[in-house]
């Protein structure tokens, strides 16, 4: 194991690996109980999806640890499930099975190009306001949703949105979530999001507003989402956009998390990250592999840093978390507890154990503002353009568009059409074409 690891040269032990891994996993696990709650607004079997995120998970941070030897662990992507959930389905009407059709599209894509030089291309050709501009509108779009699930924000005639019943018991619980959440990160406690999941979910115990269904048990069916992914619906041509989109979030995500993590692990050597390819390899078999089973985007995960801060320097903090991962699948009546949700009404669930952890999630993402190019209205103004109608227009792929297409006009119009990346100009024809002929 150390010969295989190269341990020795890494500076560390299987002690430091094994804490590291145990580290990762719990400051990101919060998805296992997330991921179900989010797809199930999409139709999709809560039971099925939680074993797809788990064994997708599982084998994706497997295949990192080995191919690339890194302890970088990935999962479904935040942001991408939401963007499955209520952009593709909920408000553009596609069937969750055409919808994993284009995730596994975009996958293969992924998985093709990662030999060309594309995905380097893209990257550096999209400028850094619309990168930071599409994190913090995905931010904002994932704080919203929770914010909803925790009944703080309710429909509103006239204003579409105002607030809700603060002294509503989930309300109250979702409140009491969000603030201990809160103060365990500020205190730096490791895996602070899901021991605040836990400790909302002893409250909702407590209180009565949970059900206690126990906490092990035999996996669930993954029959309900397993191959039932429709790929050849999802190359009808309204879906060229949803498989773009999937594929440039999975990109960037990616390319980010890989790069963060790495500096911080000290593992860039002259600017460039060794074995980066066989880095996107595993992203990609676990994107293709998590549609096939049920599950939206997988990716690398920033958490992974956590496990890097614990002395992680080798794949096989990896081989910890994708075995933990598979352990996960014994507890489906916690997972269920936590994001099953509380009914309130008639067909309608609130959700205060998950809500609290997506504000927190969506605070997070927020912090790329700061990044942005303010001092410069032709960067700034797309930017605030692309985080905004996410949010108002609860669709990922429209605040994309409109930040593409208003970066291109204001450098046109203001004689600095030079600066917009190539990229950039064949994008926003295709945005432009899509708005005039859908």
């Amino acid at each position: 194991m150390r010969d295989f690891f190269d341990l020795t040269s890494r500076g560390t032990d299987i002690r430091r690996e094994i804490t590291g891994g145990l580290t990762t996993f719990a400051t990101m696990s919060y998805i296992i109980f997330v991921q179900p709650a989010v797809l199930s607004k999409a139709g999709m079997d809560f039971g099925a999806v939680m074993v797809a995120t788990c064994v997708a998970s599982a084998i994706a941070t497997f295949l990192m640890g080995v191919l690339a030897n890194y302890p970088i662990a990935l999962a479904p992507a935040m942001g991408h499930n939401f963007f499955f959930a209520f952009t593709v389905v909920a408000v553009m009407g596609i069937p969750w099975q055409t919808a994993l059709g284009a995730v596994f599209i975009s996958g293969v894509i992924f998985l093709l190009t990662s030999s060309l030089g594309l995905r380097e291309w893209i990257v550096e050709g999209v400028p850094d306001s619309l990168k930071h501009g599409i994190a913090v509108g995905i931010g904002l779009l994932i704080a919203l949703v929770g914010l909803e699930w925790a009944g703080v924000v309710v429909s509103s005639p006239g204003t579409f949105i105002g607030l809700g019943d603060l002294k509503s018991p989930p309300v109250v619980l979702s409140i009491f979530g969000f603030l201990t959440t809160t103060v365990l990160i500020a205190l730096g406690m490791r895996g602070a999001i899901l021991l605040g999941m836990l400790i909302t979910l002893a409250g909702g115990l407590v209180s009565g507003l949970v059900e206690y269904h126990g906490i092990f048990s035999l996996p669930p069916s993954l029959e309900p989402t397993f191959l039932k992914l429709d790929i050849l619906g999802a190359f009808d041509l309204g879906l060229l956009s949803v498989i773009f989109i999937f594929f440039f979030l999975d990109l960037f995500d990616t390319v980010g998390t890989l790069i963060g993590v790495s500096e911080q692990a000290g593992f860039m050597r002259d600017g460039k990250l060794p074995r980066a390819r066989e880095a996107f390899l595993s992203d990609a078999i676990g994107t293709v592999t998590g549609a096939v089973l049920g599950t939206s985007t997988i990716t690398s995960y920033i958490e992974s840093a956590s496990g890097i801060a614990e002395g992680a320097r080798t794949g096989l903090a990896s081989m910890v978390t994708a075995v933990l991962f598979v352990l996960a699948l014994f507890v489906h009546p916690l997972v269920e507890m936590i994001g099953g949700g509380v009914r309130v009404d008639e067909g309608y669930f609130l959700y205060p154990v998950i809500a609290p952890a997506l504000m927190i999630v969506g605070s997070f993402m927020f912090r790329n503002a700061r990044n942005i190019e303010w001092n410069d209205p032709t960067e700034s103004i797309p930017a605030f353009v692309t985080l905004m109608t996410m949010p108002v227009t609860f669709s990922i792929t429209e605040g994309i568009s409109f930040g593409f297409i208003s970066y291109t006009v204001m450098k046109l119009l203001s004689g600095r059409g030079g600066e917009v990346p190539v990229v950039v100009y064949i994008f926003t024809v295709l945005f432009v074409a899509r708005y005039i002929f859908s």
